[in-house]
């Protein structure tokens, strides 16, 4: 349990009972910048621009069924709830032996709850995970147009490392650039 501000939050695993209110959670966001992407013959240059009126994002649903991190002994989920037991938020999260990384398979923070820590506690979870496996580097990816969860990402320790202009073609993102963010794991 932690207290942040008034609200007391607890974390845990997520349970099988929780699956329901993970997929429930809403994880949209409101914007008024974003990330401008200009690739290059040398690279890519990223550029925060002001949008008007500002972007709201609303992601579609995963498929059903999609995580059994609990079955898995290298992913896990973490919840968070507020003090009246809501979903505050989660994380999933699964190891890579091969190159050492622990990918943030997904992480959201139900919009009366941010701004408040949970995340951050919430990838405090996922680092201390990364230990118990023996990781180098947590990794993830968000798109450009995300840019409340990058100036996050960015203050918890999370740096740019790469760039894929493809990965949402065929998907309602298309025309959205997936940014890959990394930090040493400690």
């Amino acid at each position: 349990m932690s207290t942040v501000g008034n609200t007391a939050y607890r974390y845990r695993i997520a349970a099988p009972q929780d699956t329901e209110a993970i997929e429930a959670l809403d994880d949209s966001f409101t914007t008024d910048t974003v990330f401008q992407v200009t690739v290059t013959e040398k690279g890519f240059a990223l550029r925060e621009i002001p949008v008007e009126p500002p972007l709201t994002k609303v992601f579609p649903e995963d498929n059903p069924g999609g995580g059994d991190a609990e079955d898995d002994a290298d992913s896990r989920t973490f919840v968070a709830h507020g003090a009246v037991g809501d979903l505050a938020g989660f994380l999933a999260v699964s190891y890579s032996g091969w190159n050492r990384r622990l990918i943030i398979e997904d992480i959201a923070v139900a919009p009366q709850h941010r701004g408040r820590g949970v995340g951050r506690a919430l990838m405090g979870l996922a680092r201390e995970f990364a230990r118990e496996r023996g990781a180098g580097h947590l990794w993830l990816e968000v798109t450009n147009i995300n840019a409340p969860a990058i100036h996050a990402y960015r203050r918890m320790g999370f740096a740019f490392c790469g760039l894929d202009t493809t990965l949402y073609e065929g998907t309602p993102s298309r025309g959205e650039q997936a940014l890959y963010m990394s930090m040493p794991c400690p």
